[in-house]
């Protein structure tokens, strides 16, 4: 809104022609919103859930004394956060802003009627997988169709290779199932993934960082150009959509850092995995979202190779699925676990955005 009304204007407010003060006024603006709203928010959660967030009985023990009567939802204040710092300093006129904020407010949404179910009902267990499944894969499958417009023929259903220059690969009709892939297999890797305090949330505004670049990149020609990377008309406004994201997460981090005071549940996790999901889609940089979110891709892994060993063999690979919680039964420490897989976040960050070069 800001950009709309003053970026023409002369003087001190030229700079919200620039797309970098823009992305770092929506960091701390988002950060500030989060901090101030975040009490209020806790306070309003724990007054209402009372028991707090119910703890899965197949879980680690030590997860069902330390955690419980920790409330949830605590996501509506990164979704709040987001969204006000983003309608503030982005482009409003800007098709893919409205995307990506339309699959992260959506999933949000998905994600925070599961959250009411579970707590009301005090089970783990809230909206049907299926329907889940399949509300995301139709939003997923929208945007899908909407990048395909937005794009033209000439980019529509590209996807970008790794090690290739000035080289996009048509997939035609695959292209709609193949982002469906995508969206939905971030946004439900990223839920996975949130299983301890402040373990999801750091990796992602390690993604939404390295994802800030790629949009700046892929959004300017010369740059673009120079990288041999395909551009994409309007992308790079997708960097102070990312700016509003980390600047969310680093506020909702203050308090979900271990003990956490709240957890973000499905509202926060499915809007974040959708939000990153869908800015590797519009940026053509669906597969550099593998080797960013690689955390994301082990846990969802983790899981997937525990039910089939144990199907097919009667025997686990792990000694509990997803992987972060094989390594508690190990004996590490929660904030080692966590800490680790920030570190091992960053490294997989710095090796995506080095793949832009390796071409």
């Amino acid at each position: 809104m800001l950009y709309y009304l003053l970026a023409n204007e002369e003087g001190l407010f030229n700079l919200f022609r620039y797309l970098t003060f823009r992305t770092g006024a929506a960091v701390l603006t988002a950060l500030i919103i989060c901090f101030v709203i975040g009490p209020f928010v806790i306070r309003s959660l724990r007054s209402r859930q009372k028991k707090g967030q119910p703890i899965r009985d197949d879980g680690p023990e030590s997860h069902i004394v330390a955690k419980a009567g920790t409330p949830t939802m605590g996501g509506v204040m990164i979704l709040i956060s987001l969204a006000i710092s983003t309608f503030l300093w982005a482009d409003i006129s800007n098709a893919y802003v409205w995307i990506v904020m339309g699959v992260t407010l959506s999933f949000g949404a998905i994600g925070f009627f599961d959250d009411y179910k579970k707590v009301t009902k005090q089970s783990s267990a809230g909206l049907s997988g299926k329907v889940k499944f399949l509300i995301e894969c139709l939003i997923a499958g929208g945007v899908a169709y909407a990048l395909i417009q937005l794009a033209g023929p000439a980019l529509g259903t590209n996807i970008g290779v790794l090690g290739l220059k000035d080289f996009a690969l048509n997939i035609g009709m695959l292209y709609i199932p193949f982002i469906i892939v995508v969206i939905v297999g971030a946004a439900n890797s990223v839920n996975l993934t949130d299983g301890l305090d402040g373990l999801a949330t750091m990796p992602v505004v390690i993604a939404a960082a390295a994802f800030g670049l790629i949009a700046y990149i892929v959004g300017n020609t010369v740059l673009s150009g120079y990288l041999g990377i395909p551009y994409v008309d309007g992308s790079g406004e997708l960097a102070v959509l990312c700016g509003a994201l980390i600047g969310a997460c680093l506020g909702f981090l203050w308090f979900n850092a271990p003990p956490a005071m709240v957890f973000m549940g499905d509202t926060g996790s499915l809007a974040l995995g959708g939000a990153l999901g869908s800015i590797a889609a519009v940026t053509k940089h669906e597969i550099v979202l593998v080797i960013i979110g690689g955390v994301f891709v082990l846990e969802t892994v983790s899981v997937i190779v525990q039910v089939l060993s144990f199907k097919l063999t009667g025997k686990r690979v792990f000694r509990m699925a997803p992987i972060h919680h094989h390594f508690e039964q190990k004996g590490w420490a929660e904030p080692t676990i966590v800490i680790r897989f920030w570190i091992i976040s960053l490294v997989l960050a710095l090796i995506g955005l080095a793949s832009l070069k390796l071409r």
